[in-house]
């Protein structure tokens, strides 16, 4: 049922769909009141629909917060906070279990504070994609998948068993089982509509614009569909599922404008990573990207879906296209409804919100690009937005060496027991994986042609190579094997492994024990090569330290070359059976081959009939066996899955807010600190604080598992933050991985914060520019407040990290002006007392007092980035959930 608010503007109107009548909250109508609002942006539209529908008349939407948002057009650059409700929560696993762990103890402490654990309970429609677990530990063979399978199960067995107690004890919860697809393709290709429509109290079906937001960040990539959607923390998402609204400021828009048509033998994936180092240039965080131009209309649904997966790496909340023509072609070859799709054209056209390749709407600002200026590219060795054209990786590399890696020259070493040596700059990943490109058939259809001239050539991939294809759904396996290239790939090495991200999320699996060994004894610096979005220091494999991102076709032939430290372009990527030097070009496939090969390939059937049971699962997920419950029967000992500990010793008013005195700094971090640094998702080392755990509770080694699919267990992930391998803390200079110093002793991050918690000293974290960039995992947030540190001092946040920490209680502060910890010095030493803390403002200037080793004293102002009223509220009640348990029992 969807809520509706009293409609005070009398905005209510009638649209017939098929001989079917549905209610809609109507532009026209609205404009008699508060103006024409034709040249809003389609992003600020769906916004404004939104406050239309759930106008109460008062504080939470009134008459003001519409008129801000039509506003908009007269000053694009507002930052009025609204009240956004969206339509529906995507999941998936990795973030779904610890929502579905909060859920769980929610109920048990709402009914220690007297109230309805009924009350707990998702009052939108929620899916969770199981889609992060599966590991590449078997690949380049026809069993490949199913022993991964195998192992998935017998790794995740409790995880799972809990995920199907939550499907079956929550209302408006469906699980989509492993094996299945990435969350973000299934959203695609199956649960996103267009305009959404359910009944309201009164019985009347109404029509609105379909809207998400998800805990995965990679949720931006259903913005290719016209549908609004973004990532946010989990602790955001809880609040989202029962029936909070999403606290913003309404954002500013900046308009992508393309032109033009791709070139020849140039991808979506070239395209994308042209987008994001140009949108890092601009400067995008925090706002909405809307693309628009006559370049729109000639990229594919799977195009523009590319584009729009990778606004985490260009900093957006989200980069959006319009519905056009493309969107209705491509819901009826993904088996969508044919009523639903007559609905969503006809909705979108009533509304004005159809795209038209020549409309110019009102922008914060703008750019451009002529998509036929487009290269090949890769992006590497660390970041996503560092494109480089593909003649120049070669280059690239051996600059990287020098400065980055302090080599002069390649090392080259042999390899015990095999023939073959292995160097830097030695590709000894390459995978086909991940929710940006997998769901991408041009893309897909050109690897599998690479493959296939290749193989014709007596091409192989280089024995060092680990190959994997994980496809982000079936259908993709159907269309590879309907065009006869699976069993080329098949041929290089790039068997199906799984279907899930993979290597995209550091479920790389080992690399042989001989190459890692060569690796790791050698100082070698490997790279790895895949098709995903991120490539983060530490998160692609702990034996690789450059990670080039790429289309599906370059994948395949870098697994050929085997190298990034000669031109692909201009050096032979191999020998064919004669001898004969072949070139990249003599294997790489023309636009109108690929268009060829997949119109032929792909049809509707394939998707009606792998999503006609999508929810049913194998014959593993069939097999568990689990009841229904009111509330959870937390198995003591686990080690997945655990009662935290946020609701304890709650009462039903929070504590007032003080000043946190004479903290203590727990790291002191540069720029760009991702959250896969602040809580890696990757393998758990023996020898950390979280492997220790394991250990002492009876868990092997080979059982460890990943941090990712343990954050059920918040005992593990308290001993996981900021220990990832790669992060640099600058109180131990010269120091790679999870460690600070206490009283001048270096230890691990964890041992420090118990220790200092023992004594009750409060603790900050101090870094620099774009902190908390990538993933919008809430554990970032979550481990910070568990380790003790109150506040986190920085030059500037990325937008999900800075919301989750304000869910968590943790105050965000931005340095003002020129300063930054290097201009005022601040050390290890250094003790910081934030002050002014009981009359907190939003957006309010805060003076931080610092006094040093030896007593003499200075203070800086800071910015308060609690950005809004209502994340006000959430931090004085200790956090989000805490916010929203109290109003539920209350």
């Amino acid at each position: 049922m969807t809520q509706v608010g009293k409609d005070t503007l009398s905005t209510r109107s009638t649209l017939t769909v098929g001989g079917k009548d549905y209610a809609y909250y109507s532009f026209a109508k609205a404009a008699a009141k508060i103006g024409d609002v034709s040249k809003l942006p389609f992003s600020l539209k769906v916004l404004l629909e939104n406050m239309l529908r759930f106008e109460d008349g008062g504080f939470t939407v009134g008459e003001e917060h519409i008129r801000a948002v039509a506003d908009w057009q007269k000053n694009p650059a507002t930052g009025q906070e609204i009240q956004y409700r969206p339509a529906r929560v995507l999941l998936q696993d990795f973030t779904g279990v610890p929502c579905v762990v909060d859920l769980a103890a929610m109920r048990d402490a709402i009914a220690g504070l007297g109230g309805d654990t009924g009350k707990i309970n998702p009052q939108v429609p929620v899916n969770l994609v199981i889609d992060h677990s599966v590991m590449v530990d078997e690949f380049g063979h026809p069993k490949a998948f199913e022993h991964n399978v195998e192992f998935e199960y017998a790794r995740n067995a409790e995880r799972y068993d809990f995920l199907k107690w939550g499907s079956k004890s929550f209302q408006n919860f469906s699980a989509v089982p492993p094996g299945t697809g990435i969350c973000h393709q299934v959203n695609l290709e199956h649960i996103a509509r267009g305009v959404w429509a359910s009944e309201d109290a009164d019985g009347a079906m109404v029509a609105y614009p379909d809207t998400c937001v998800g805990t995965d960040s990679h949720t931006t990539m259903i913005n290719g569909l016209g549908v609004l959607g973004w990532g946010v923390g989990g602790i955001e998402a809880e609040a989202a599922m029962l029936g909070q609204p999403v606290s913003m400021l309404i954002p500013q828009v900046v308009g992508f404008k393309l032109t033009g048509a791709m070139s020849e033998g140039i991808t979506a994936t070239d395209l994308v990573l042209t987008c994001v180092e140009m949108l890092r240039e601009v400067g995008v965080v925090g706002s909405f990207v809307e693309f628009y131009g006559p370049g729109v209309s000639t990229l594919s649904l799977a195009d523009r879906a590319t584009i729009a997966n990778m606004a985490p790496e260009y900093g957006a909340t989200c980069g959006i296209f319009g519905i056009d023509e493309k969107t209705i072609d491509y819901m009826r070859l993904t088996g969508r409804d044919e009523h639903a799709i007559a609905l969503v054209e006809a909705y979108a056209k009533e509304q004005d919100m159809w795209f038209e390749p020549d409309a110019e709407p009102v922008f914060t600002k703008t750019l451009e690009l002529d998509v036929g200026t487009v290269v090949a590219s890769l992006a590497g060795p660390k970041r996503p937005q560092d494109r480089v054209a593909l003649p120049e990786v070669d280059e690239l590399f051996h600059a990287d060496l020098k400065t980055m890696y302090k080599k002069d020259a390649p090392l080259r070493v042999a390899v015990d027991g095999k023939d073959h040596d292995i160097g830097d700059g030695d590709v000894v990943i390459a995978a086909i994986t991940s929710c940006t490109n997998t769901s991408n058939p041009d893309v897909m259809v050109a690897a599998g042609l690479v493959a296939q001239k290749a193989n014709a050539l007596g091409l192989r991939p280089k024995p060092w190579v680990k190959t994997s294809l994980a496809p982000g759904s079936q259908v993709v396996t159907d269309y590879l094997n309907k065009a006869g290239l699976q069993t080329h790939l098949n041929d290089l090495g790039f068997d199906l492994v799984g279907y899930g991200c993979t290597t995209c999320i550091g479920n790389s699996g080992p690399l042989a024990e001989p190459i890692s060994k060569a690796i790791n004894g050698n100082d070698i610096v490997a790279a790895s090569v895949l098709s995903g979005n991120r490539n983060f220091e530490g998160r692609v494999s702990p034996d690789v330290r450059a990670n080039f991102l790429a289309s599906p076709p370059l994948v395949v032939a870098y697994a050929l070359k085997g190298t990034v430290t000669e031109n692909i372009t201009t050096t032979p990527i191999g020998q064919d059976q004669q001898g004969n030097d072949v070139m990249l070009a003599d294997i790489w496939p023309s636009n109108e081959e690929i268009t060829r090969v997949r119109s032929g390939a792909i049809d509707r059937q394939m998707f009606e009939t792998r999503y006609a049971n999508v929810y049913a699962g194998d014959e593993h997920w069939q097999a568990i066996t689990v009841e229904a419950s009111d509330t959870y029967q937390w198995r003591p000992g686990s080690t997945y899955v655990a009662n935290p500990p946020y609701f304890e010793g709650m009462g039903m008013t929070p504590a007032p807010i003080t000043d946190i005195n004479d903290a203590k700094p727990l790291a002191i971090l540069g720029d760009s600190v991702t959250t896969d640094h602040i809580s890696p998702a990757g393998s758990i080392k023996e020898d950390s604080p979280a492997g220790k755990y394991l250990m002492e509770n009876q868990v092997a080694k080979a059982d460890f598992n990943s941090y990712g699919s343990r954050r059920g267990n918040h005992e593990v992930m308290m001993r996981g933050t900021f220990a990832n391998i790669r992060i640099k803390n600058e109180m131990v200079p010269g120091v790679e991985g999870g460690f600070t110093t206490y009283n001048g002793e270096q230890m691990a991050i964890y041992d420090a914060a118990m220790k200092h918690k023992e004594n009750g000293t409060p603790l900050v974290v101090v870094g620099g520019k774009e902190y908390g960039t990538g993933s919008s995992r809430d554990w970032a947030a979550k481990g910070t407040i568990l380790l003790g540190v109150r506040a986190v001092i920085v030059e500037s946040f990325e937008r999900i990290h800075r919301s989750n920490l304000v869910g968590m209680g943790v105050l965000p502060l931005q340095f003002r002006g020129s300063d930054t910890r290097a201009s005022l010095g601040l050390t290890a030493t250094d003790s910081f007392s934030i002050l002014g803390l009981a009359t907190l403002t939003p957006g309010q200037d805060v003076e931080v007092a610092v006094t040093r080793e030896d007593g003499s004293t200075f203070s800086f102002t800071a910015l308060c980035r609690i950005d809004t009223a209502n994340e006000m509220e959430y931090y004085r009640n200790g956090g989000i959930l805490q916010y929203v348990l109290r109003n539920l029992a209350a």
